[in-house]
């Protein structure tokens, strides 16, 4: 009996012993604030948040901020998730915009925001955090992206610079078999925004996401704004997630048509001065903008032209388009738009 008693304790004060090194090496550990947003997609973001629960990194919270969909999911999402706090904002705001209502509650060191059309490797977030930690000056960090339904097929694996002239950046990777080929880590030029992590320091001193342009764009200028800044970028090859890509807009449609044109213009007219702005400029009037009408009247696809003298018209009529939405001085943990 006395023997059987000894046994347990010896049990017991294994288990307390092993728990209380855990904990330790939790808090050892920086926080990790991860973003998602969901737009009428509960059963692609609960495969998402799946996903999640098999990381092998131990310091997150997770933020899901939905963007006014048809559904309310706080209800399902707590429910089912209670790891995750449900943020639901009353008008769609754009990933930009979304993303930044979290980033206000976030009191990770480390941002990570992530496409909810996307599912992850159990080890993907450690070489992020890893590499940010042993260089303050990087700012952003980016993950090698394959596509969901093939899983060995690249879509990005960094990128170069934009071209100032034409608005437009050359991805590295995309539609290679993946064979470990690029599971490197090295600068970038532009960071993903399917999967790419800020450290929030670097957010405080440049700003969030500009979200003027609600949707495309974004994190490509928020890249060049975060390397005026001082802060560098690199690619992650050894952090892998599969994305679904363009679940929520479709793959080719006059919405989408309308904002990439919209922020290509938007783009070059925030990042680009002098020369490099007046001869983008020509090339976009000239070239690009009748290069896309000229093709979709050859198609009948009159709803796409339509879109283009949309985005056209939207940027000769808006004229303050240089500012980035800063965090609050002092950021309280109870957001009001979080019901």
């Amino acid at each position: 009996m006395i023997i059987g008693f000894k046994v347990w304790q010896v049990f017991f004060r294994q288990i307390v012993q092993i728990t209380l090194k855990t904990i330790i090496m939790n808090s050892e550990k920086p926080l990790v604030s991860i973003i998602t947003v969901n737009y009428n997609q509960l059963d692609v973001t609960c495969d998402f948040l799946k996903s999640l629960r098999n990381i092998d990194y131990p310091n997150y919270e997770i933020f899901v901020v939905d963007n006014a969909s048809k559904e309310n999911p706080k209800s399902y999402l707590n429910e089912y998730f209670p790891e995750a706090e449900v943020i639901v904002s009353p008008e769609n705001l754009g990933f930009a915009g979304g993303n930044n209502l979290a980033v206000i509650k976030a009191r990770g060191k480390y941002v990570l925001f992530i496409n909810n059309d996307t599912e992850v490797e159990p080890n993907f977030l450690s070489p992020m955090v890893e590499l940010m930690e042993s260089d303050p000056s990087i700012g952003l960090t980016t993950s090698k992206l394959v596509f969901f339904h093939d899983k060995n097929l690249i879509q990005y694996a960094g990128s170069g610079a934009i071209n100032p002239f034409t608005g437009r950046g050359i991805g590295v990777g995309r539609g290679e078999q993946d064979k470990g080929q690029y599971d490197d880590i090295r600068p970038t030029e532009v960071a993903h925004g399917a999967s790419m992590m800020a450290s929030m320091k670097a957010i405080k001193e440049v700003g969030m996401m500009a979200d003027l342009f609600f949707l495309y764009y974004e994190e490509i200028d928020w890249c060049e704004i975060i390397k005026r800044g001082g802060y560098k970028i690199y690619y992650v090859g050894t952090s892998k997630v599969y994305h679904k890509e363009s679940i929520s807009v479709g793959k080719y449609n006059a919405f989408k048509t309308y904002y990439m044109m919209r922020n290509r213009i938007l783009f070059v007219r925030r990042n680009t001065r002098g020369l490099a702005f007046w001869s983008s400029f020509l090339f976009i009037t000239f070239i690009a903008v009748p290069k896309h009408i000229f093709t979709h009247l050859f198609k009948g696809e009159f709803d796409h032209v339509k879109s283009i003298f949309r985005a056209l018209f939207w940027n000769v009529t808006h004229h303050n388009v240089f500012t980035n939405p800063k965090l609050p001085e002092k950021i309280t943990q109870k957001n009001p738009l979080a019901v």
